[in-house]
């Protein structure tokens, strides 16, 4: 195997879904700003993600509207000022 080919800064990181609560820890060489605790009780940086495979309704099976960012109302004016611009 080839050395110093991987990134320096790969190190374990918790993922955790805003929707559900859900945490998970996984490898990662993302920036994180905030550090949580995990199970072990080891402090780990901490990474708020918006929707992940335990709130997506793909993994879930169960259909929910998720609108945290005002998207809805966004889309809507976008749509009525087309529609003005006809």
């Amino acid at each position: 195997m080839k050395t110093d080919i991987h990134p320096k800064n790969y190190r374990q990181v918790i993922f955790e879904d805003a929707t559900s609560g859900e945490r998970f820890l996984i490898g990662s060489t993302i920036d994180a700003e905030e550090t949580g605790t995990w199970t072990d009780k080891k402090e780990y940086p901490l990474v708020k993600v918006e929707i992940s495979s335990a709130s997506h309704p793909f993994y879930t099976g169960k259909e929910t509207t998720i609108d945290t960012a005002g998207r809805v109302e966004k889309f809507k004016r976008r749509m009525a000022a087309a529609q003005n611009k006809k």
